[in-house]
């Protein structure tokens, strides 16, 4: 998400900026596949339906569509197939409402055609080849998401206090090197900032459910 986006401020090193995205990628990989794990494991999906469905759009839309450069749009491809394991995941255990079979999977479909096509329609619209308005966006919306299904939940299926650490450590570092490095636009740097800060409440609030659940925070992956 830090990979040819724009002007830079100052002169930081390329090495620097490279060991500042392959620490993003790093983080990012690893909630992916610590959801994953937590999925199989507690037999559910571990991110919400319209979270899912931005991350998938952006992802492949910004590998495929509009492709970012060579090593990010690998990586970008990369996560768009970890979450098809999560939509296939989502397919399995997701059904919780007891919709007929059809209808839920219609429903899915819906939800992953109508997101794709805002994530193209505000990518054309403001220009943002990038995807830095709708990568941000859906972030935040994916933050706010989180702690509305821990609660909607009221218990920890699906989620872990590594998920949220290392969600909250992936996005912080991509909004740092935004802020600090790069010419974007007023909006990135408060859409990184609302990230933080509802990424930290969920991680507290997750720390809280394990202790009252009686489970071991840092053992349980």
């Amino acid at each position: 998400m830090v990979e040819g986006l724009g002007q830079l401020k100052g002169s930081p090193s390329r090495a620097y900026l490279a060991g500042l995205k392959v620490l993003m990628g790093l983080c990012w990989t690893l909630t992916y596949l610590l959801i994953i794990r937590r999925g199989f494991v507690d037999q559910t999906v571990g991110i919400p339906l319209v979270s899912l469905a931005t991350n998938i759009s952006w992802e492949f839309i910004f590998a495929f569509v509009y492709p970012h450069g060579k090593t990010q749009r690998a990586v970008n491809a990369a996560w768009f197939g970890l979450d098809l394991v999560i939509l296939w995941q989502l397919f399995q255990f997701g059904n919780t409402a007891g919709l007929p079979d059809g209808l839920f999977y219609l429903f899915v479909i819906l939800t992953l055609v109508t997101a794709s096509s805002l994530t193209l329609l505000i990518t054309r619209h403001f220009q943002d080849w990038r995807g830095q308005y709708t990568a941000f966006g859906g972030n935040l919306l994916m933050s706010v998401l989180f702690i509305t299904m821990l609660l909607d939940r009221g218990n920890l299926a699906g989620q872990s206090i590594y998920i949220a650490l290392f969600k909250l450590l992936g996005t912080a570092i991509s909004a740092l090197a935004f802020y600090r490095y790069y010419a974007v636009p007023r909006i990135i740097p408060w859409l990184g900032l609302a990230i933080f800060i509802f990424d930290g409440i969920y991680l507290v609030m997750v720390y809280q459910q394990t202790i009252e659940s009686g489970l071991s925070v840092w053992s349980r992956f």
